[in-house]
């Protein structure tokens, strides 16, 4: 019975691991995402998934999107098309240079 049970516990050693390094993490910046996109309001500057730059200047719930107005004009983006690191480097208080 004993032998039984030892072939299983690399399988399932195998598992645990993969969770923890590589599903759990991905779970917790998914859950971090729709945080950010759920806290946006009118007047922040965000940066999309795609590079462009602009500013959030109306939301719609009922759709998950927001218009953007960027130098060229306002653009309608879904919410999830912003990226949450870029953004917060951009609204990032600069560091001081030695």
């Amino acid at each position: 019975m004993g032998e039984g049970i030892g072939s299983f516990l690399p399988i399932i050693l195998m598992f645990v691991v993969v969770y923890f390094f590589m599903i759990a993490p991905q779970m917790k910046r998914q859950k971090n995402e729709k945080k950010f996109a759920a806290a946006l309001k009118k007047g922040d500057r965000i940066i999309t998934k795609s590079g462009m730059h602009g500013k959030v200047v109306d939301l719609n719930d009922k759709d998950s999107s927001c218009i953007i107005e960027t130098m060229s004009g306002k653009i309608k983006f879904d919410r999830s098309a912003i990226s949450m690191e870029m953004s917060k480097k951009l609204n990032a208080p600069p560091t001081a240079k030695k």
